[in-house]
Formats: structure tokens, sequence, C-alpha cells
């Protein structure tokens, strides 16, 4: 089931594309207006709870890429051993 900000931003999609019809992006114009404050809806991520395992398991991933900078090394263990 899609989210509020997925739809929206659908419609928002519409209005952007050069491919689609004048009348589509009139419908859209007037769906994002009258349903959803003129497409100003939070984020499909925004809900604020993330999964402590999958957070842990990003940050031990930093710990262990040659690619990232030592200074965000130290941050993630700082963050990894405040969990």
């Amino acid at each position: 089931m899609p989210t509020e900000a997925q739809i929206a931003g659908g419609h928002k999609a519409t209005l952007s594309n050069p491919n689609t019809s004048q009348e589509a992006k009139d419908h859209s114009k007037q769906v994002l207006e009258n349903e959803f404050n003129g497409g100003d809806v939070p984020k499909a991520g925004d809900d604020g709870d993330k999964n402590p395992g999958n957070v842990a398991g990003g940050l031990k991933a930093t710990l262990k890429n040659p690619n990232v900078s030592g200074e965000a090394k130290d941050s993630a263990k700082q963050r990894l051993d405040n969990m």
C-alpha cells in the first residue's frame, strides 16, 4: 500500500514529465492541491523509527570500509559504542 508521500510524489512526477498530456498534468495538480496541501507531505522516510539492528550494521560496515575517512570511522565507532 503506497504512502501519502509516494502518491504525492507520483503526481509531482507527472507534473514535471514532458511526455504526459496536459490533461494528466491538470488532474495531478488538482489532486495535489485538494488532497495533499499542494504536495506538502512528509517524506516517506520521515517516521523516525529506525531499526537499531540495521543502524548498528551500517555503522559496523562503515568501520570496515576502506573508502571511508578516519573521521567518519571515529564517528561511527562512537555512535556504535553509545548504542
